[in-house]
């Protein structure tokens, strides 16, 4: 009976094999910039790629990463299906990215640098590949940027254009927000490769780059990195429709170790809420080689969010 009690109790601890996760949850790679989608009851989570040096004083990230996963806790790396390379454009590291599901395709929207050439004189810009498999392979959907950094001036800066996400409302509406510095959003045609309308920008609280929105019920959020401090927490706000009036309602996340920056992602699956985000918490991790890890999310009865709970053993398995 004791020995019975014994071995429940290290189960439950997490001890008993690999039964469950641990955070971060990938650990043979630096990642970070957390996106999941949730397809065919697979949960199918796009990273950047962090390959700096242990010395580096600054960002190397080549290629975007895809893993998956039908527990929360095992995950399967699909390598990297897609990097700047890809985009006959583009120059530079492969910044967040966010890949979307319509129609049995998949569009992933990824922030990177522009050459200059006739079609823009450098800065960031954002462009869109397109696969009909989750895990690729990507091809450049335009062959051109969706978006480059002379559409964009209410920044002076030539990296605000950053941090694509993609949120396609009930009625099959598609927007785009990204930004540093400034929210940026604008809708998308139903060919999701194109913008159907002009871009506006607005400043939430603290806002300074990592747009997340989503719908839960009648209400829908925008989750973002925020600088009110630094490091970088998250913040976000709600609103009664996906283009706003955004209403402030503060902080789901404080500072996460060893990085001065965070991103998140948030994914429903067989009836949890998940809060994705990057730490600096592998060993010779930091902020420019960073981890992604998972943590369950919960809400109050007036729709709002209660705070993350960060914790070094992450989810149960998912069942």
């Amino acid at each position: 009976m004791k020995s019975t009690f014994y071995l429940t109790f290290l189960f439950c601890l997490g001890f008993f094999g690999k039964s469950y996760s641990q955070n971060p949850i990938i650990t043979d790679v630096f990642t970070a910039d957390p996106a999941p989608i949730v397809y065919q009851d697979t949960v199918f989570l796009y990273t950047s790629h962090d390959t700096a040096s242990v010395e580096a004083t600054n960002y190397q990230m080549k290629d975007w990463l895809v893993f998956s996963s039908t527990d929360m806790v095992n995950w399967t790396n699909h390598g990297a299906p897609l990097s700047p390379k890809s985009f006959s454009w583009a120059t530079g590291d492969a910044y967040a990215a966010h890949c979307v599901e319509k129609d049995g395709k998949f569009y992933w929207y990824v922030s990177t640098f522009h050459k200059k050439d006739e079609n823009s004189n450098g800065g960031a810009a954002i462009g869109v590949a397109v696969s009909d498999s989750p895990t690729g392979p990507f091809k450049d959907a335009l062959g051109k940027a969706l978006i480059v950094n002379e559409m964009t001036t209410d920044n002076e800066h030539g990296w605000d254009d950053i941090d694509p996400a993609v949120f396609i409302d009930d009625d099959g509406q598609a927007y785009l927000y990204w930004g540093n510095g400034s929210c940026k959003w604008a809708k998308l045609k139903d060919n999701m490769v194109e913008l159907d309308g002009p871009i506006h920008h607005f400043k939430p609280k603290h806002f300074i780059e990592g747009p997340w929105v989503y719908k839960r019920q009648d209400l829908y959020y925008l989750v973002y990195a925020s600088a009110g401090t630094k490091p970088e927490m998250i913040e976000y706000c709600t609103a009664s429709s996906p283009e706003g009036p955004w209403n402030y309602q503060g902080i789901i996340m404080e500072n996460v170790p060893n990085c001065f920056t965070v991103h998140s992602g948030i994914a429903t699956y067989k009836g949890k809420d998940y809060f994705f985000y990057h730490n600096g918490t592998l060993p010779t991790g930091g902020s420019y080689r960073r981890s992604i890890c998972v943590d369950y999310m919960h809400y109050n009865e007036d729709g709002t969010i209660r705070k993350v709970t960060q914790t070094k053993e992450g989810v149960l398995p998912a069942e």
